[in-house]
This record gives structure tokens, sequence and C-alpha cells, in this order.
């Protein structure tokens, strides 16, 4: 079981325990998190930091933090523990189910999906770009390691690893609102948007364009960056767009 205490928190971790800019609302604390459960980047088993060290981390009051917590056990993302060995540590929300996503699917138009798409591709191009051009030498090997561990074997863990990455990707930006963009975008889209990893194809091209991203980044090649992330947020667009002209024709999301 991982300690999230002890360990170093790079990237998206560094992210999500980032100050809040408006200290003293324990619905950011829970937000904050909750979308990092979503997101992957908090993972089941993880324990969090305690009460005392989340409020030092987020700025806010002790009570708060708390607060925070307690709507995150309530949500069923967080269980807290007594004991030596106790403390508060991270429930994985279930899987999304394949009948939500298909009324996901059935109840947005063609014209927001693709709308969707891109907006989504902005932001994640634009992140790419700033990242290309503001990443250091130690920000291209953390990536190139990141990318080298990334998992794309099954449907679930290339979910997370995708937006994993592009949360990774803005992190690299240097742009606090990008990052704040990127986690809300996925957090509200992400079941959505990566639906299309459970397809072993579309799993393998996404390892394929994430590698020659950080490539591009590594060698400061702002265009090729945002080239490689337009190309692969317009495959799954398309693998979307077809698996609901699927769905409308009494088929289902795969092929």
């Amino acid at each position: 079981m991982t300690d999230l205490t002890t360990r170093g928190a790079p990237g998206a971790r560094a992210a999500v325990f980032a100050q809040l800019a408006d200290a003293g609302r324990a619905e950011q604390v829970a937000q904050r998190l909750a979308d990092a459960i979503v997101l992957g980047v908090l993972a089941a088993g993880e324990r969090l930091p305690s009460e005392a060290e989340l409020a030092r981390r987020f700025g806010v009051a002790l009570v708060t933090a708390r607060e925070g917590l307690g709507m995150l056990r309530e949500a069923g993302l967080v269980e807290t523990r007594r004991g030596r060995d106790g403390g508060s540590f991270v429930v994985a929300p279930a899987d999304a189910d394949d009948a939500l996503l298909v009324a996901r699917l059935r109840g947005i138009s063609r014209v927001e999906l693709s709308d969707l798409a891109v907006y989504l591709t902005a932001i994640a191009a634009g992140c790419a770009d700033q990242a290309a051009l503001r990443a250091t030498a130690i920000d291209d090997e953390r990536l190139a390691g990141w990318v080298a561990a990334a998992d794309f074997s099954t449907a679930a863990a290339a979910r997370r690893n995708a937006g994993g990455f592009l949360l990774e990707l803005a992190v690299l930006s240097q742009s606090t609102r990008l990052v704040r963009e990127q986690i809300r975008l996925q957090a509200e889209h992400g079941p959505l948007l990566w639906v299309g990893m459970r397809d072993p194809a579309l799993r393998e091209r996404t390892a394929e364009w994430i590698a020659a991203v950080a490539r591009a980044v590594a060698q400061r090649d702002a265009a090729a960056a945002r080239s490689e992330i337009g190309e692969l947020l317009t495959a799954i667009a398309q693998w979307l767009l077809a698996a609901k002209t699927r769905i409308e024709t009494g088929g289902g999301m795969d092929a």
C-alpha cells in the first residue's frame, strides 16, 4: 500500500496539493482531491496526508481540511481507518457503467460532441505548446520516465494514463489556469472522453501519440507537440462519433 505522505509529488501530484486560491472553503479541498481521484492521479489505497498536513499544503484552517475530508468520506471516495497504521485512504470510484456511457452518448448531439473535442484539443494543444517552450531538461527526463512507465495494456489503465498525461502537460506549461481547466474538463468529461480506450488498437495508437508528444516537448518543437496532440484527440473524437452512430442504429459502442 502506498503512503502518499512519504513519496515525492512531481507533476500532477504537485498540482493536486498546490495552495488554494480562495482559502477557507472545505468544498474546494474536497473538489481538488475528488478531481484527482477521478482522474487517477491519486490511486486506490493511497494514504492521504494527515489533516494537519493537508491544511498546511492547501493553506487552509485545520477545520476546513477536516470538513473537506468528511465530504469525500460521504461521497465514498475516502475511508478513514483507526490505529497505528490508520489515516485517510483513497477509495477508487467504480468503473463507469456501460449503460451510463451509452446514455451519455445518446444524450449529447453530434455537434456538441464535435464542439467538445475542439475545445479539449485547444486546451491540450495550448498545454503542449507552452510545455515545449517552458520545460527544462529535468522536466524532459521526468516526462520521458512517466511515459516509459505508463501502462496501456488495459482499458482502465489506458484511461488513467491518457488523462494523466494531459494533466502532466498542463503542469509543464506552468500555467495555473491551464492546469485548473484541464482538471475540470477531465473530471467532467473524462469518463466519456476516454471510453475509446476499450479499443485495443486505439490504446496502442494513443500510447504512440503520447510518446511522440513527449519527444516533441523534449526537442522544444511546439508545432510538432501541438500537431501530435491534435491527431490524438481527433482520433478520440472520431471513435466517439462512430460509437454514437452505432448506438443510434441499434448496435453497441464497440465496432
